[in-house]
């Protein structure tokens, strides 16, 4: 398929795809005209790698993890390196906290949410 397909069936810009491309995070083949030209695996792909940057990793880890995933072509991944590993493992830990973070800003806000109901419920009361 065309980059424009991919970037229709993605939602994903043709600009972000071409970066991808530079960046090692998807492969085209070149149709003799020099257009790009990409395997219905590339779907997918770009699925993955747009849940990686939004999971906050960086292009340089997501190309270091990449290799080691499947996509949905079943393509045999390759073997991670106990360095990979531990650097993933880093990510999910980082992720892990913000998430933690964010619970607990969700809490506080909880209370002041229910805090103003209150005081507003009270208010009507007194009227």
């Amino acid at each position: 398929m065309r980059i424009g397909e991919l970037a229709r069936r993605s939602g994903v810009s043709e600009r972000s795809l071409r970066y991808y491309e530079t960046q090692g995070l998807l492969a085209s083949e070149r149709t003799p005209g020099g257009q790009r030209d990409f395997g219905e695996w590339a779907v997918d792909r770009v699925i993955r790698v747009q849940a990686l940057y939004a999971a906050g990793l960086t292009s340089r880890k997501i190309a270091l993890l990449l290799p080691c995933m499947r996509d949905a072509d079943g393509a045999a991944s390759e073997i991670a390196t106990p360095r990979l590993v531990d650097e993933l493992s880093a990510e999910r830990d980082r992720i892990d906290r913000t998430i933690a973070d964010l619970v607990r800003s969700r809490d506080v806000l909880d209370e002041a949410i229910s805090t103003a109901a209150a005081s507003l419920a009270g208010e009507t009361v007194r009227s």
